[in-house]
């Protein structure tokens, strides 16, 4: 993005009218649009593809911002659960679905971490797609089941050093935020452990549950529920701070492991070559969304953080995950299932 120095402004009338006359233009070209006879968006129901399995902290965001679209559009959104393939299943339909608005995507940074763990995707994460806004970021949270004889992240730690590739942890997915979290542990702690990948977060926090795996990194909203309740014991959160839903669980990083954070995000995608007229709008109705006291409520209760950020904003964001991920990608052994 160009930059335009202060002086340069001073000294360039034409350049401060500029953006002025640019929303003109639009709003000229909408109103023509109208006049025209084009359908206001949305005119029909819209689907929203959720490459998870149901229960999960993806499949729990699009359900309550989905449920309140639909009051403010005054049309029907359906939450799409198509899980499987690491996500590439759902992200496929959406990549191959017509760019008008009407068939829309969440994703989390596996939509560009599948870019290095994949040899060939039916499809570009960044090309094939138009970034809408991050809708919101939560951090995960390392949980074990309660007949695991650690408190914390450190005597967590300290037991897989004492049982080398004994212990058996869960995950979403292959090449998940949560999968990629428990390598980047791996690689700091220098621990073995047996990595067992569920389609989706909810199969996944099931598998904890039952003892059918020993330790699962999650997302907060599904998760945290659990640990109130005692059914799981909190290690702790990804994030650099404590969370605000359960600040009783220190981080990672205070357990020894300095500089350790992996926060998700949820992202709105549409198919590429959308209209900007209709990223714009779901851009707009979903920062208003975002902004409603009892849907920031519900979300600050689970962990998560409204955010509403622009596309050009959350397109940056892909690219520096792109490259984060790549380099603990690189030292892991993590391959396609």
């Amino acid at each position: 993005m160009a930059i335009v120095s202060t002086r340069a402004r001073a000294h360039s009338p034409v350049r401060l009218r500029l953006p002025a006359l640019l929303c003109a233009a639009t709003q000229l070209a909408s109103s023509a649009a109208l006049a025209a006879g084009e359908p206001r968006y949305p005119a029909k129901a819209v689907r929203i593809v959720v490459p998870y399995a149901p229960g999960g902290g993806t499949d729990v965001q699009a359900r309550v911002i989905g449920a309140k679209l639909s009051e403010a559009w005054g049309q029907p959104v359906i939450i799409d659960n198509r899980p499987g393939g690491g996500t590439v299943i759902g992200t496929e339909l959406v990549a191959r679905a017509p760019a008008d608005g009407y068939v829309l995507l969440i994703g989390t940074p596996t939509h560009v971490v599948n870019a290095t763990l994949y040899p060939k995707l039916p499809f570009d994460p960044l090309r094939d797609f138009a970034p809408v806004t991050v809708m919101t970021a939560s951090p995960n949270i390392f949980v074990a089941h309660p007949s695991i004889p650690a408190r914390t992240t450190k005597e967590f730690i300290a037991l897989a050093k004492a049982k080398p590739g004994q212990i058996t942890y869960g995950s979403s997915g292959n090449g998940g935020t949560g999968h990629l979290a428990m390598e980047m542990m791996k690689q700091m702690a220098q621990i073995k452990a047996v990595h067992v990948p569920y389609k989706g977060g909810g199969p996944a926090i099931n598998a904890v549950l039952t003892g059918e795996v020993s330790v699962l990194i999650n997302n907060m909203i599904p998760t945290v529920q659990q640990v109130r309740a005692g059914r799981l014991r909190g290690l702790g959160v990804t994030s650099k701070a404590r969370s605000s839903a359960i600040p009783e669980v220190p981080t990672i990083a205070e357990s020894g492991l300095r500089g350790f954070e992996a926060v998700a995000w949820f992202g709105l995608f549409a198919p590429a070559q959308t209209p900007p007229s209709i990223i714009d709008k779901l851009n707009s109705d979903f920062a208003k969304v975002l902004k409603a006291p009892e849907v920031r409520q519900m979300l600050e209760s689970q962990g998560a953080e409204a955010v509403g950020n622009s596309p050009a904003q959350f397109e940056r964001i892909l690219r520096t995950d792109l490259e984060k991920w790549r380099t603990v990608l690189k030292a892991s052994p993590i391959t396609p299932d």
